[in-house]
């Protein structure tokens, strides 16, 4: 009941062993599970819910955070109208799965870890914020500088915020909390704005919004993205999984499915457990399931790669193998500054290297299809076609795509700030 009702989280149960050992002379009797249903969602105040449509309805540049909404293309739809309806910018976040479309004359901005430049303009601009269980409301506001306008936040969040582990972030200043789900309060204000259903979203293929770069060119986390695109052409795909370092930019995204978010602070080592659970979900789909991982992340939990093969799970990984724990290089790099000590020093403890791994050996050892290594935009290009063909015929697939260390600007700039 708890993992499945709002705000829904993963649900640790612990068996006792002796409970795990107990004889039973039969099968204990099961209990009616239709009488221990999730409670119904909760709803709105008719209060709430008309103090927010007139705010939206009167504002003259209202802004939209689409942030931890639901899957349901029936929502996306209305999602889309409901914004249309209200002329409102849109804003969305790449550790969150795809909320909006990122194609849609409304977006601003790149979905990002940090909200860029064109992002915080419009929180400046904005006069009515609505925030769907957008992820930490208050340090997105802080980023974007002197922000006037009313704060209209709809989320159950609250409810798991504890002040040992301070998982809310900064505690947000609201003007009106609406407190049930994103979806729950968006659907009522539409109907109290006379908001239609909208249309439904089509199964689409990939729109890399990166073009595809010369084939001798070198990799990195920018031309990766671009190989990625071409080597995907045509082909419906659902993003498991995203680097670091990745450049929100290079894609957009049409369809609830279309990428699926961050991990939520699991940790490295988390990508492959997600990629390979999202593509058992996926399985019997028309959607390939692709993830781009970074090395650390594959090594870390490289025995779950023989899970998928035993299992036979379907499913496309690129290994953005910089040889490096690059995220710490960052920070090791900025303490440096700090503390008057040799950056040239920052590898230390972090390169992947001398010798390098074989990740697709490693691949091919859990009985997976290991590609690679590929060094250039056009080795990656064909390895992505080769890999596709080999999904469709029910492969496990992994390529090694070796690529320099670096993250996207706006990533680098967001680890190095120094407020």
């Amino acid at each position: 009941m708890i993992a499945r009702s709002e705000p829904k989280g993963p649900t640790y149960v612990n068996f006792d062993v002796s409970i795990q050992e107990k004889q039973h002379a039969q099968a204990p009797a099961l209990p009616d599970f239709a009488r221990y249903q999730p409670p119904l969602p909760a709803a709105p105040s008719a209060e709430g819910v008309a103090r927010a449509a007139d705010l939206l309805k009167n504002a003259k540049a209202p802004v939209v955070l689409a942030g931890r909404v639901s899957r349901d293309p029936a929502d996306w739809a209305r999602r889309v109208a409901f914004v249309e309806g209200l002329g409102a910018k849109v804003l969305t976040d790449i550790r969150i799965g795809a909320s909006f479309p990122t194609d849609h004359p409304r977006h601003r901005g790149k979905p990002a870890f940090f909200i860029d430049d064109a992002a915080g303009a419009v929180l400046r601009e904005a006069d009515v914020i609505l925030s769907l269980d957008w992820l930490d409301v208050a340090g997105t506001l802080k980023l974007a500088g002197e922000v006037t306008a009313q704060v209209i936040q709809a989320s159950l969040d609250y409810q798991l915020h504890n002040g040992w582990g301070m998982e809310h972030q900064a505690l947000p200043a609201l003007d009106l909390h609406l407190a049930c789900g994103p979806d729950v309060a968006m659907h009522a204000i539409a109907d109290a704005l006379g908001v239609g259903a909208g249309e439904m979203p089509g199964d689409l293929p990939v729109k890399p919004a990166l073009n595809a770069p010369d084939a001798d060119v070198e990799l990195d986390i920018m031309t990766l993205a671009g190989a990625l695109g071409e080597g995907l052409e045509g082909v419906c795909a659902s993003f498991v999984r995203w680097p670091l370092g990745w450049a929100g930019e290079a894609w957009h995204f049409r369809h609830p499915l279309d990428f699926l978010g961050s991990d939520g602070g699991a940790g490295i080592g988390s990508g492959p457990g997600m990629l390979i659970g999202a593509a058992l979900a996926l399985k019997d789909s028309d959607r390939l399931p692709v993830a781009v991982l970074g090395d650390g992340d594959f090594m870390m939990a490289a025995s779950a790669f023989w899970t998928a093969a035993h299992y036979g799970t379907p499913f496309l990984a690129v290994v953005s193998n910089n040889r490096s724990f690059y995220n710490d290089e960052v920070h090791q790099e900025r303490v440096a500054v700090a503390r008057n000590r040799p950056v040239e020093n920052k590898w230390i403890g972090q390169r992947i290297g001398d010798p390098d791994i074989d990740i697709a050996g490693v691949a091919r050892a859990q009985g997976c299809e290991g590609i690679g290594p590929v060094f250039t935009a056009g080795e990656l290009v064909e390895a992505i076609k080769q890999g596709v063909e080999m999904v469709r015929a029910g492969k496990s697939v992994v390529i090694d795509a070796r690529v320099q260390p670096g993250y996207n600007p706006n990533m680098v700039a967001g680890l190095t700030r120094s407020d």
